[in-house]
């Protein structure tokens, strides 16, 4: 029995060594996790009231993003912009969606933006692109998150609804 309570001794006191580990520093931790996140894509993309109810993320941000073309369009629509410029059908306009849920709406203009009254289009488009309905901003890792994205815009003449 002491031969027996020697050997439990011994292999206590050597088997401590095995369990020692060396334990990573908060700051290692912290550029390991910040380095494994893929900060190019969000958890779930911004949505409005409408694409809440879809379930599947490819869907929820196809109507998402539908649903935004389709409130621009109809806001230009009744704007001047297309007699204006006939010869211009699309423009881009890049949104962006801040984490307290406020819009930004910047126009993109052609690369021959030369021919365009530039500062005249901007102030019509920012006239126009006002009192959109609440949008939910992008999360990610439960954590609200400024996003941004071009929406290609159609512009309709007129005489051609």
């Amino acid at each position: 029995m002491k031969r027996f309570f020697l050997f439990f001794l011994f292999l206590v006191f050597s088997s401590c060594q095995y369990f020692e580990k060396q334990v990573p520093s908060e700051k290692e931790l912290l550029q390991k996790e910040l380095k494994s996140i893929n900060w190019k894509e969000v958890d779930e993309y911004p949505s409005v009231l409408d694409c809440e109810k879809i379930n599947d993320k490819k869907q929820r941000q196809q109507c998402f993003f539908e649903i935004m073309s389709q409130l621009i369009q109809e806001k230009l629509d009744i704007d001047t912009l297309s007699i204006l410029y006939p010869e211009l059908d699309t423009i881009e306009v890049k949104v962006t969606i801040f984490p307290n849920a406020t819009l930004k709406f910047e126009p993109q203009f052609p690369k021959d933006s030369a021919t365009y009254d530039t500062i005249k289009m901007d102030s019509i488009l920012r006239a126009r692109l006002i009192d959109f309905p609440k949008v939910n901003p992008a999360i990610k890792r439960g954590i609200p998150v400024k996003s941004q994205f071009i929406l290609p815009v159609i512009l309709k003449e007129k005489n051609n609804k």
